[in-house]
Formats: structure tokens, sequence, C-alpha cells
């Protein structure tokens, strides 16, 4: 069975979008050892998720009424009203308002500054 070990995200100026998920999400950036790449460590190694890296963008964006054109990696937050409201507040747009995975918990996706779709999920076994 294969397993998603590594997401990455594309931006068409990472010195912009770094802070964005660093002032969000708190992940660290590390700049790799090659050009137009970092690496993102999202959390301890001894908790569940994945890391991953962000690259510069090698074409010009989605539009904003572009269909999903890649993978949709979905974080976990404790609140996921107080990540819409700062994800808004930062410039962030809505793409799928919240809505309840029964038994599961909350989710929303939002699109980041350059337009990457990202989905926002806090548990919530009571969710219905």
């Amino acid at each position: 069975m294969g397993r998603v070990v590594h997401f990455e995200i594309h931006a068409t100026d990472p010195e912009t979008l770094i802070p964005f998920y660093q002032d969000l999400f708190g992940w660290k950036f590390t700049p790799a050892p090659f050009p137009n790449y970092w690496l993102i460590e999202t959390g301890p190694v001894d908790q569940p998720g994945i890391n991953g890296g962000m690259i510069k963008r090698p074409s010009d964006a989605p539009s904003p009424r572009a269909d999903v054109n890649a993978y949709i990696c979905t974080v976990q937050v404790d609140s996921l009203d107080e990540t819409l409201a700062k994800s808004e507040a930062m410039g962030c747009v809505l793409a799928l308002p919240k809505m309840p995975v029964p038994g599961v918990g909350w989710l929303a996706y939002i699109k980041d500054l350059d337009g990457n779709i990202l989905g926002i999920h806090q548990p919530d076994p009571n969710a219905a």
C-alpha cells in the first residue's frame, strides 16, 4: 500500500508564501542544498503527520477559477473556526465552507495566497 510520505507546495514567490505558512501553522522552513527549494517541518517526528517541501513554481499560477490541479493536503488544527478567521485576515479565499465529516470532525478548504487549495481539519467525533 502506498502512503503519502512527502508533500510539495508550488509557489510563484516562495519568499512571500513561506511567512504565510509559518504564521498560520507554525511550520519551519529550511533552504534545501539546491536552488529554489525549501524543506518544511510540520511538527515533531514522534507525532502523526508528514513533512514536505516548497518549490518555486515552474510556470504560471492557476487562474482563480481553475479546477483543482493537484493533490489536496489537509492540515489538522485545534480550532477550525480560529484558523479560518486567521487565514481570511491573512488574505486567503474560502474554497469550500466548513462542513461536518460525521464521526470524524470538521473540514474546510481554503486557497492560499498563491491560489493553492488546502484542507483544514479539526477532529471532533461528535461532528454531524
